[in-house]
């Protein structure tokens, strides 16, 4: 895994020296929740909000289109209320989504779409009751319990407002599932995160 952050690291350093490619920042609010498996499903789900922030690059390639691969720090997760109190998991993931921008009519409103790929750094629970809090935290490179790496795809819209700050809204959903050996301790699901956010282009 590290040296697949080294590798993209290069990749971002390496393309942003060409004076054609633009370098940016961006942040958001993350409102994630789960599509559940086949395994043990039997309990209901709600958002656990979150957030996401990194860089990000330009590279035009014709009128119209361009490149613009990402590298984000991202949290997930869900929450879940239960017989016996309430639930909340937050996963914590570098996200590296390879987008496509397509300018939609000439204007400020562009159109974002492309596969992702997820690396999971860590998985925090939290159990409330009467009783008491109880959290637990699972350290990825210490645990086999999920996957380190996932598979997805994201579509989206970004607003230009002008050459420096646009505005986006986004949907992301995992087309590999977290495990495959669900139980109720450990539920087999797909992220999906809604997102908005802003950004600045230098």
């Amino acid at each position: 895994m590290k040296k697949v952050f080294i590798l993209a690291i290069g990749l971002f350093a390496a393309t942003a020296a060409n004076a054609q490619i633009r370098l940016g920042v961006k942040a958001g609010l993350n409102v994630p929740n789960i599509i559940k498996g086949d395994g043990n499903n039997d309990f209901k789900t709600k958002v656990n909000p979150g957030f996401n922030a990194g860089v990000t690059l330009d590279i035009p390639l014709i009128t119209g289109l361009a490149f613009t691969p990402e590298l984000l720090y991202a949290t997930k997760g869900y929450k879940a209320e239960t017989a016996f109190g309430d639930f909340t998991q937050t996963t914590s993931f570098i996200d590296i989504p390879i987008l496509a921008s397509i300018n939609l009519g000439g204007s400020g409103l562009n159109l974002v779409a492309g596969p992702q790929v997820s690396f999971l750094m860590s998985t925090k629970n939290k159990f409330e009751s009467g009783f008491g809090t109880a959290e637990q935290e699972i350290i990825e490179d210490k645990s086999d319990r999920f996957k380190k790496s996932l598979v997805g795809g994201l579509i989206g819209f970004r607003y230009d407002i002008n050459e420096k700050i646009d505005i986006h809204g986004r949907y992301a959903l995992d087309f590999q599932k977290n495990n495959e050996d669900g139980s109720r301790e450990t539920p087999e699901y797909k992220n999906q995160v809604f997102s908005v956010g802003l950004g600045v282009k230098f």
